[in-house]
């Protein structure tokens, strides 16, 4: 590619907001590679909270495909909304087809990414992708695409960036003191979770050793989880799970000295931040999903039947049920006294 004819760069985002968090490091090598252009991400409307206010990207387009985007009218609607912009260049970090057909009928001229989902012909800067590809660390599989197409540079680590505001509102919301933040859900579904008793007498111990105080992470659908665990806790935690916006659990996270949680999109938003945090791996790989942080400890226990990558466990939870209290807490006095 000639850097001089690129002016204008569209960044389709992946869905997750794990994932879209551990795509930072090929932001930041695009932004070096192509220092005058301008970056833009496409993204759902979760994942494109992350990215305002980011050093990477100068704008965000939301592609809401449950709302003004929904179905064939919608589609196309996005897709004029591209056309309009008169991209130069489009990198597609995510793998689906669609993510092809929408830059190819918005008359993007160049498209980059991996040839997964049958989309090859769609690109003009395709990479093969295969089982190395796969075994790599998610940042290194997005770094391997770029590379693919010469676009290579120095590499950093993973980056989200909050507004002062943004900080000081945490601050006031959280008040004093230091905080352990307990993140008990994963979208992905329920065999990532750990036993929801087992996070709360983690936090209570740590309280108790530490004084550190408790605050409850999560989603609209976990709610539930994060009542039975404010209840069996003897240290009253700040329970906000199903309350905050990305935006807001971002600055929150940034604010704790210590994290437990299951892999989960806020593990990797932590990591983004340098908080120091304790992740609980059952059935998904943590050789390629993994918090990319030193400030961070797996546990996992190994069992025959992991990692089977399934969204709900068809027999016993044997992987988390494996890992109990005191591994957790072995980890967490670790990092603390670090």
């Amino acid at each position: 590619m000639n850097r001089l004819e690129i002016k204008r760069i569209l960044l389709r985002s992946t869905n997750w907001i794990g994932d879209a968090v551990m795509t930072t490091p090929a932001m930041g090598v695009v932004r070096r590679y192509f220092p005058d252009a301008e970056i833009v991400v496409a993204a759902n409307p979760l994942v494109a909270q992350l990215f305002s206010h980011h050093p990477d990207c100068d704008r965000v387009l939301v592609y809401d495909r449950k709302g003004a985007h929904q179905g064939p009218g919608g589609f196309f609607k996005f897709v004029g909304e591209l056309r309009r912009e008169r991209f130069d260049l489009a990198i597609l970090l995510q793998n689906a087809v669609e993510a092809a057909i929408l830059a190819t009928l918005a008359g993007i001229p160049r498209r980059a990414g991996y040839r997964s989902d049958g989309r090859g012909l769609l690109l003009s800067h395709g990479v093969p992708v295969g089982a190395a590809e796969k075994r790599l660390h998610h940042t290194d599989y997005y770094l391997r695409m770029l590379s693919g197409v010469g676009i290579v540079g120095e590499t950093g680590p993973l980056q989200l960036a909050c507004t002062a505001e943004e900080i000081a509102e945490a601050e006031a919301r959280l008040g004093g003191g230091q905080w352990l933040a307990v993140n008990p859900g994963a979208a992905y579904g329920s065999a990532k979770r750990w036993i929801p008793q087992r996070f709360a007498e983690v936090a209570d111990r740590l309280a108790e050793t530490h004084g550190l105080r408790v605050l409850l992470t999560g989603g609209p659908g976990e709610i539930e989880i994060g009542r039975d665990i404010a209840q069996a806790m003897t240290h009253q935690p700040l329970n906000l799970i199903g309350q905050t916006q990305v935006r807001e659990m971002m600055a929150l996270l940034s604010r704790c000295r210590l994290m437990i949680t299951n892999d989960s999109g806020p593990m990797h938003v932590a990591a983004a931040f340098g908080v120091p945090l304790v992740a609980v791996f059952g059935p998904t790989d943590h050789t390629t999903t993994s918090p990319l942080s030193e400030r961070s400890r797996i546990v996992c226990k190994p069992v025959d039947c992991a990692p089977c990558l399934l969204r709900q466990c068809p027999t016993d939870h044997r992987c988390m049920e494996a890992i109990e209290v005191a591994d957790v807490l072995a980890a967490a006095e670790e990092l603390l006294k670090g």
